[in-house]
């Protein structure tokens, strides 16, 4: 009896460490969203309240990290709830990376903001809503213990790759036509690489969700994506 409250009683807690890791999951999404809104309306103010968003997701990824570790200690899990915590400590630290590189795009905004604009932001957005979507879906795919739905997520990382090479193809024709323009297109070329990594974390997140599902490392793509 006792055994059987004890387990539930870890079960409970698992279930709340999964709430926060959505949390966590949330305010990195939101990070990105306001960082390339930020930059595409030319919106100081939401430049700057992502980075506050920055240090609430940073005490979470903390707290985060504090009561895993502290799980693995006190219940000394096996198997697939060890997968897990292990999971859920890589995925915490990835949503905390993908945050820094929102704030990274954030500091590109507040640079280029009151700066002419180099040409109209249609790549960007777009590279941005595939890097997101790709962090949604695979949380989604975590949520759901979903190793199907986290490949097919991990598919979708070539297409970011393949925005963001354009994005540096049009912008060294435009840097070759205005050198004086060149300072202000690296900062555009530094905020889609910013994206693209945004998409390889998410990728990574979904690695982590086949990890706790199947046992099986697919690291650097050796699953055969």
């Amino acid at each position: 009896m006792k055994r059987g409250m004890e387990q539930r009683h870890f079960d409970t807690e698992l279930l709340e460490l999964k709430e926060k890791l959505l949390l966590l999951a949330a305010k990195a999404e939101d990070i990105v969203d306001r960082a390339i809104e930020a930059l595409r309306n030319r919106n100081q103010d939401m430049a700057e309240q992502v980075l506050s968003l920055d240090k609430e997701a940073d005490r979470l990824e903390m707290e985060i990290e504090e009561e895993t570790i502290s799980l693995m200690a006190r219940h000394q899990p096996a198997a697939v709830d060890l997968r897990f915590l292990v999971g859920v400590l890589k995925i915490n630290n990835d949503l905390e990376r993908i945050g820094d590189h929102g704030v990274n795009i954030a500091q590109s905004a507040l640079r280029l903001n009151s700066q002419p604009e180099v040409k109209p932001l249609i790549d960007i957005p777009r590279m941005s809503e595939e890097a997101v979507g790709m962090l949604r879906d695979s949380i989604d795919s975590f949520v759901a213990n979903d190793p199907d739905k986290a490949r097919r997520v991990c598919r979708r990382d070539d297409r970011v790759d393949a925005l963001k090479d354009q994005i540096f193809r049009e912008l060294l024709t435009h840097m070759m036509e205005k050198p004086e323009i060149i300072t202000r297109a690296m900062e555009l070329i530094l905020v889609s690489r910013n994206l693209e990594r945004v998409a390889d974390l998410a990728t990574n997140i979904c690695e982590e969700t086949i990890y706790i599902a199947e046992a099986k490392v697919i690291k650097h793509h050796a699953d055969g994506r």
